[in-house]
């Protein structure tokens, strides 16, 4: 439904269909998504979709999303996170708590095929913003909430961040099992799984809106995610009803599964089969481990995966991590030298930010023989697409002059 336009001066009559990048062959070319989030979880979705050719408009408040200060960077507003984060993407900085602000906002969302939010559902209702309301100006759009619990349980508007759901969802737990005290994940594990699982729920409900038409409302509640995520392995034996077995994988709950020290470095190598670990233990000379009986079965081995691990170190720690791979090549054992963070990014590709200055590039992860994944838009500043988007949708530059000049859109 369009509103009258006359009840909004500040613009012509706008349109209805999207005008998404044409500068791209990405297999969601032509689809345009609106991402009213911010921090990790939703941007790292609505990146994904980027990569692979969405035209994403990016709402953030006039003082920048909070992921361009987390960490250090080169420039003010561009974090080392936010430079491969916010790529692919369009800024428009709105104050939705100004009814024009929000009016424009709805304005850009009935051009739109997808909205991807992580507010909780109390402030996006505040905010007349909630799918209901979107609809009214969009009535097929994909409209994906994401947030750390159930709108339907009492923690519906509970505040819940990376460190939150890893804990409500068993993370901890992994480590007093091992052993040690609870402790959580040295990586935003919880945001990123729950970015990748938006992303996959939005391109299924496109596929059902291209068969149907219609469009849909999602709810993305992390502590779900992350419990599904966890317990997909550690579920273990008590996931039988009566339980046959505590909770939990015990090969990978014991603290002896980490990269092993040869005579020069780290590797990690895992012996898979009874065949591995006989080729292994012979060329260590460890014969009289070769017809162990511990690893004559899968589930002796799991049963046994401590002093496996121990004995294997044992073994590693006689030749070069050079040596050990080129061993592994040659008897089909999963192997690696262990990498560090630094070595990761010193193989990625630089690439010149018109602001920030040359910066590595993670390249997307997909790789399509005709519809390829690429970049084509660098990390954008803070508003720096307001005017074109608002342009582009049909409002007059006197009136984009004067939501500037009321502090409605802040432009850089």
């Amino acid at each position: 439904m369009t509103p009258d336009d006359s009840a909004h001066p500040e613009r012509d009559r706008p349109s209805t269909e999207s005008k998404p990048d044409t500068n791209t062959h990405g297999p969601l070319a032509g689809v345009r998504v609106l991402d009213l989030s911010s921090v990790l979880m939703g941007p790292a979705a609505t990146r994904m979709l980027g990569d692979l050719g969405a035209d994403v408009i990016f709402v953030e408040p006039a003082k920048g999303d909070r992921n361009r200060t987390m960490g250090s960077g080169p420039a003010e507003g561009f974090s080392g996170i936010s430079l491969n984060l916010l790529r692919n993407k369009r800024s428009v900085a709105i104050d939705l708590k100004q009814p024009r602000g929000r009016q424009a906002f709805l304005d850009i969302a009935a051009t739109c095929d997808v909205m991807i939010t992580n507010l909780r559902p109390g402030p996006l209702r505040r905010l007349g913003l909630h799918y209901e309301a979107v609809r009214e100006v969009r009535d097929n759009i994909v409209f994906c909430r994401a947030h750390g619990y159930p709108s339907s349980s009492d923690q519906a508007d509970a505040p819940a961040y990376d460190d939150i759901i890893q804990s409500a969802s068993g993370v901890g737990d992994l480590f007093r099992r091992m052993g040690g005290e609870p402790m959580l994940l040295p990586s935003l594990v919880a945001d990123k799984v729950c970015g990748l699982t938006i992303a996959n729920a939005v391109l299924a409900a496109l596929y059902h809106r291209s068969l149907t038409g219609e469009g849909q409302c999602i709810e993305i509640p992390m502590i779900n995610v992350m419990r599904a995520f966890v317990l997909t392995e550690h579920g273990s034996g008590a996931i039988s009803e009566p339980p046959v077995a505590d909770a939990g994988y015990a090969r990978i709950l014991t603290p002896e599964r980490k990269p092993q020290p040869t005579a020069d470095g780290w590797i990690n190598i895992l012996p898979y089969d009874q065949a591995h670990y006989v080729a292994l233990f012979e060329a260590g000379g460890r014969l009289d481990l070769a017809t162990d009986e511990r690893f004559a079965t899968p589930i002796e081995r799991v049963v046994h995966s401590d002093s496996l691990y121990r004995d294997v170190a044992t073994v590693l720690s006689q030749r070069t991590t050079a040596d050990w791979l080129e061993f592994c090549a040659a008897h089909g054992i999963p192997a690696t030298e262990a990498a560090t963070l630094d070595e990761l990014i010193e193989q990625l590709p630089v690439d010149e930010h018109p602001v920030a200055g040359p910066y590595r590039v993670i390249p997307p992860p997909e790789q399509f023989s005709e519809t390829p994944a690429g970049i084509r838009r660098p990390a954008p500043g803070i508003g720096e697409h307001g005017r074109e988007v608002l342009s582009e949708i049909g409002y007059h530059a006197a009136s984009i002059d004067e939501l500037e000049a009321e502090g409605i859109l802040a432009s850089p």
